[in-house]
């Protein structure tokens, strides 16, 4: 047993995945909260190499009961919130199952860690998301927030919790508002995962059009591998306090597609076709993101570039769908 022990909710995710293989090379006990449910599998944790050294705990964002239980199991020092229903698309067919895991069940985790051990250190994921109708040019920590989701307003009922918790319990609570992150661990509903995914089975012949909807919807996409260093980062600070995570570029779904295909030599309009059923029922157009804060304060810088992001993707893909 090290002396250092962590609980992340949402293990099975793309970040917590990341998390997890970052923790255990810094010597950490990683605790995972596996929610019985879910139609994840941990085939994320096995792509990363670690599905055998994280300790899983039954438990729920739903259920107070089962955070408890998982604090006290864990013994954590560091709890990382990462479970939510994630997927934006997602949350208007579900949005008051968007509003109890994304919204309730970080206050869950807050009250589970104020409850069992009010010193440990606590991370919520929060989202660029919870910017929206964007309000400025670029989005720092002092943008107002403007969500246009069930999922960005359930994620800022979490994002405000976890100041109200930091500034009425006195505890070390962090919120991260990361911009899109990607990785060849992303779910295939996500933009960027489909496009690789359909690269890849187009360049093999296995279909022969790729569907979107707006593809002139600008991003700022980062490697979540990446960005998890940040999570950690704000949990090592004398103090919580909340940092926007980014790139500082942003690229529209038509440029992303153009590096994709390119990256197996094909041309992207002569695949995409657009499809109105892909349009949400309200756009986010412009997401860029400000890290100074986040640079100056943990000494974080992203890594990765978008192209070396989507061509390890496509990469990725094309190994899958090869095997």
């Amino acid at each position: 047993m090290s002396n250092k022990s962590a609980l992340i909710t949402g293990i099975t995710g793309q970040d917590g995945a990341y998390l997890s293989k970052l923790l255990l090379s810094k010597g950490y006990d990683v605790y995972g909260v596996l929610a019985r449910r879910s139609t994840d599998t941990l085939w994320r944790l096995r792509e990363v190499g670690v599905q055998d050294d994280v300790r899983l705990i039954d438990g729920d964002l739903t259920d107070l009961s089962s955070l408890i239980r998982a604090m006290e199991t864990s013994k954590a020092g560091e709890v990382y919130n990462l479970g939510a229903q994630s997927f934006v698309g997602t949350s208007w067919q579900q949005p008051l199952l968007t509003a109890q895991v994304d919204g309730v069940g970080a206050l869950n985790v807050l009250e589970a860690v104020r409850i069992v051990n009010k010193q440990a250190r606590f991370y919520q994921a929060s989202t660029s998301e919870m910017f929206g109708l964007i309000q400025a040019e670029m989005q720092d920590e002092t943008t107002p927030f403007y969500p246009r989701s069930p999922y960005g307003v359930a994620k800022l009922m979490a994002h405000w919790a976890t100041v109200n918790y930091r500034e009425s319990f006195g505890m070390h609570a962090s919120s991260g508002i990361l911009f899109n992150h990607e990785s060849p661990l992303r779910g295939i509903e996500f933009v960027t995962r489909k496009v690789t995914d359909a690269v890849a089975r187009i360049k093999l012949g296995r279909q022969k059009e790729l569907r979107l909807g707006n593809i002139d919807s600008k991003r700022d996409w980062g490697f979540a591998g990446d960005y998890v260093e940040a999570m950690w980062l704000m949990t090592q600070q004398p103090a919580g306090d909340d940092y926007v995570v980014a790139t500082g570029l942003t690229t529209t779904v038509r440029d992303m597609c153009e590096i994709a295909f390119g990256h197996v030599g094909l041309k992207a309009d002569e695949h995409l076709v657009i499809d109105p059923a892909f349009f949400r029922p309200a756009e986010v157009d412009v997401l860029l993101g400000n890290p100074a804060k986040a640079m100056a304060k943990l000494g974080w810088k992203p890594k990765t570039s978008l192209e070396q992001l989507i061509t390890m993707m496509v990469d990725a893909d094309m190994r899958r769908l090869s095997a």
